[in-house]
């Protein structure tokens, strides 16, 4: 039955592909750097080829039949003799496609949807952004997607990334390299400038990381150890996976333990996991304690939780415990981040997201109902205390790079999101100085001030000297117009000066600030100095 659904399945997303028409040729600029986008956990899609007739079919992400092909092709094992972890199908391999120059895998990760779905929307909105700047597929705008199962480190994913690079570099005439990357991509990158120091030297321009973990995501990733992770949040998930099928693939990924809270990062607020536990008092009396866990200790509490954790594969139980060989590979990792150093003609910008309640320390239990067996975790709804963040990745690890940033900017969005932000794609054409880009564009504020009129007058007679400025300018913000500000502001300056030998000067100026009218707030300065030179 499985089967036959599946075949069904099939013939309705060529179907899809059918009907879809292909997008024109934008406007092309060949004066542009080229740019390559990195995604991060989740974000590229993977198929899985068959070995016995080389098949190949998509297994991330799909909606349709979406369960049966994440427990079938994609739960893996990790072996610690080379650092990776391996799909439990014998049969199988999980391969990356390559079309439109990668960037076909980070664009759409369900193409075959006929109604889109912003959930599966990874970098489909800056590409179109992009192309509408004048970057070209192929010439100056690329994509890299990667098995993102594996650790950020992995040296297989390494030496793609650097031929991903010298390849970039050649086909764009010998220009270096934009590279925009986001969430675990940043982690990506950042470990490829560690252990591959002189190619990325070599062939990088300027990155600029989005929303990245630098320092983890700790009330994030703790609670998918415990209970899972959903990669569509609302009724979507009922077509998707379930959190506990994304929690048996997760337990044995590398990548989920390098986004653990940084366990030698100086934390403002430490990052801890708390449980109501019940104790007992000399006497035998039960009580109830409130216990908190920093990221060390917290270990030895995963580890209890999951000690029982199988999944069932092919009729056969297979252990899934918290992986402390994992975790070693994990603390290499983060030891190899921390020691990261950008290279001086290499430029990086830092944008974080803002505004949402994001994870910082989980709780179970509760004061009434305290956690009696360590195993009932997987089970239990965990309480979030949140911190500022994008609801996933808190501020202070997003900011915590560690680098000689040119630029921080913080953008209100969600960590996904954040990549369809009008605000972003404003600062990214600006840093990267793209088609028309403003140079009066302002990007920690997110304005333009832009200069309309300019007039100075100066005359002296008898030992007076008098002097006279005109300037308007024009201030263009994404803000809306406020309509219940309908009159002129209007402020006036005035300063003076006395000096030596009874020398006086005076000055007078007067800013009138209009409504803004779409967007564009009009600003008046008539100013008036006189000097009276007493000598």
């Amino acid at each position: 039955m499985a089967i036959l659904l599946g075949e069904i399945l099939q013939s309705v997303e060529l179907w899809l592909k059918l009907i879809k028409k292909p997008q024109p040729q934008a406007y092309v600029n060949p004066n542009l750097d080229p740019v390559l986008l990195v995604p991060g956990i989740g974000g590229s899609i993977l198929n899985a080829v068959s070995d016995g007739d080389d098949s190949e079919e998509r297994v991330w992400v799909r909606f349709l039949n979406a369960e049966y092909k994440l427990k079938t092709k994609l739960w893996s094992r990790y072996d610690p003799s080379t650092g990776k972890t391996l799909t439990m199908d014998p049969n199988s391999t999980i391969v990356i496609p390559e079309d439109r120059h990668g960037l076909y895998a980070i664009d759409i990760l369900d193409p075959d949807l006929m109604i889109g779905s912003e959930s599966v929307y990874y970098f489909h909105d800056m590409i179109v952004e992009m192309r509408k700047w004048g970057f070209e597929e192929g010439k100056t705008l690329f994509g890299f997607g990667y098995d993102f199962r594996q650790s950020n480190r992995l040296q297989e994913t390494m030496d793609r990334l650097a031929a991903k690079l010298e390849s970039i570099y050649n086909a764009a005439g010998g220009k270096k390299i934009n590279i925009i990357s986001h969430s675990m991509g940043g982690l990506l990158v950042k470990c490829f400038m560690c252990l591959q120091s002189d190619v990325f030297e070599k062939y990088v321009k300027n990155w600029i990381a989005i929303s990245a973990p630098f320092q983890g995501a700790p009330g994030s990733i703790n609670s998918t150890f415990l209970n899972g992770m959903s990669f569509v949040e609302g009724w979507e998930q009922n077509l998707y996976i379930s959190k506990w099928s994304m929690h048996q693939l997760l337990i044995e990924c590398p990548s989920i333990y390098e986004l653990m809270g940084c366990p030698n990062f100086h934390w403002e607020h430490i990052p801890v996991l708390e449980l109501w536990r019940e104790r007992h008092d000399s006497d035998g009396k039960p009580y109830t304690v409130l216990e908190s866990y920093p990221p060390h200790d917290s270990i030895e509490i995963l580890e209890q939780a999951l000690v029982n954790n199988t999944v069932n594969y092919d009729g056969e139980d297979v252990p899934l415990p918290f992986n402390l060989e994992i975790l070693k590979w994990a603390n290499k990792t983060w030891e190899i981040l921390s020691s990261a150093k950008l290279p001086p003609d290499v430029k990086f910008y830092n944008i974080y997201g803002t505004n949402l309640e994001t994870p910082h320390s989980v709780c179970y239990g509760s004061g009434d109902k305290p956690v009696t067996d360590l195993q009932q975790l997987r089970y239990m709804q965990a309480k979030l205390v949140c911190v500022d963040g994008d609801g996933t990745v808190p501020i202070e690890s997003a900011k915590a790079d560690g680098l000689n940033a040119e630029a921080r900017v913080g953008v209100p969005g969600e960590h996904r999101g954040i990549l369809c932000e009008p605000h972003v794609f404003r600062l990214v054409k600006h840093w990267l100085k793209a088609g028309d880009a403003d140079p009066f564009y302002n990007p920690l504020n997110d304005y333009v001030i832009l200069p309309t009129a300019f007039e100075m007058e100066r005359h002296k007679e008898k030992g007076v000297e008098v002097a006279s400025l005109k300037e308007e300018w024009e201030i263009v913000s994404k803000d809306q117009d406020d309509h219940s500000n309908t009159a002129d502001k209007m402020c006036s300056i005035s300063v003076s000066h006395e000096g030596a030998n009874q020398s006086y000067s005076e000055a007078h100026a007067t800013v009138i600030v209009h409504p803004a009218n779409e967007g564009i707030q009009h600003v008046q300065l008539n100013a008036l100095a006189v000097s009276i030179d007493a000598s």
